[in-house]
């Protein structure tokens, strides 16, 4: 069986050639890329910083007010959870054998009522600008039946570019 994930699919609608060769023959290797180190330090930093309290390093300081905001919710956080549901859609654990979508929030935040959660997922290309929302839908789906109870997800995507700034 074939796992997925919305990464992998948007590789894959790029160039079927480059998906075949890196997910199905493993002949290649990703190439090192810049903006992709960069986006993985991010999310590292988010995640030891919303865990532990670690301290963020300069570089990444624009991110705190964005995750002082999330960390002001009421509920119990989680960092980069790992989803995985079956071909049936039931839920099972990330590296199951039988797992056919994977997906991982960057940020969820079980809220105290248990029954809603607050979705995040962190952009840092370029195209974060316009930032394509398809991911948290299908993260949606992967919440929803992983926590039957929650019925509400309000998701959203947190960008480098949605700061504010004022002229004075």
């Amino acid at each position: 069986m074939i796992t997925w994930s919305y990464s992998s699919l948007n590789l894959f609608k790029q160039c079927p050639r480059k998906y075949y060769r890196l997910m199905v023959s493993k002949d290649i290797k990703e190439e090192y890329k810049e903006h992709l180190v960069y986006g993985n330090e991010v999310h590292k930093v988010a995640e030891e910083y919303g865990k532990n309290g670690k301290e963020i390093p300069k570089k990444y300081s624009y991110i705190k007010p964005y995750l002082d905001t999330l960390l002001s919710i009421d509920g119990n956080f989680l960092f980069e959870y790992k989803l995985g549901l079956t071909a049936d859609r039931e839920p099972c654990d990330f590296f199951a054998p039988d797992v056919w979508w994977r997906g991982v929030a960057d940020f969820m935040c079980i809220r105290n009522d248990g029954n809603s959660v607050a979705l995040v997922d962190y952009k840092t290309g370029k195209s974060s600008r316009y930032a394509d929302t398809d991911q948290l839908e299908i993260l949606a789906l992967g919440i929803f039946k992983h926590f039957p109870e929650v019925t509400v997800i309000d998701a959203d995507n947190y960008t480098k570019r949605t700061r504010k700034y004022i002229l004075e």
